[in-house]
């Protein structure tokens, strides 16, 4: 489906997301016409999904991020659709993924210190509905995080 010229405008893409077409088609050694016509059509095909601005939470003052593995009572009627509804309200909650296996549900949660995490936990997090049991685990350092593609 993909050429090697589409897999450069991908990896250079991927480098400098804001990078203006004409700068863009002039490193892969394309047109800027040419460039805009392969990046729509990668666009239509829904290879590309669109720009999205990554905010450095860090810097906004939350220095705790935690992963909350959540085991929710299955034998309740709509366990998973209330669980769900309950932790969308939650501000912090910045991710929630659901798995298959003995963990049913990871949140991913930041707080601007201890206090704010155990307030978080203690209100918000430990009345979410149906949990038969969570785990906490404290992000230490981020010892890798790429999301590029190995194109």
């Amino acid at each position: 489906m993909l050429d090697d010229l589409d897999r450069r405008l991908l990896r250079l893409l991927q480098e400098e997301p804001a990078r203006p077409v004409p700068e863009l088609a002039q490193a892969a050694g394309l047109t800027p016409g040419r460039a805009a016509r392969r990046l729509d059509r990668l666009r239509e095909t829904g290879v590309l999904k669109g720009q999205e601005t990554v905010i450095d939470w860090r810097r906004l003052g939350y220095t705790v991020h935690v992963s909350l593995r959540v085991t929710l009572d299955k034998g309740a009627p709509r366990a998973f659709e209330d669980f769900l509804a309950a932790a969308r309200e939650v501000p912090e909650v910045v991710e929630i993924q659901t798995f298959l296996g003995q963990v049913d549900v990871r949140l991913s949660l930041i707080a601007r210190d201890l206090a704010h995490y155990r307030a978080i936990y203690r209100d918000r997090i430990l009345t979410l509905p149906r949990i038969s049991d969570i785990e906490a685990l404290m992000t230490l350092s981020v010892v890798h995080d790429n999301q590029a593609l190995p194109l």
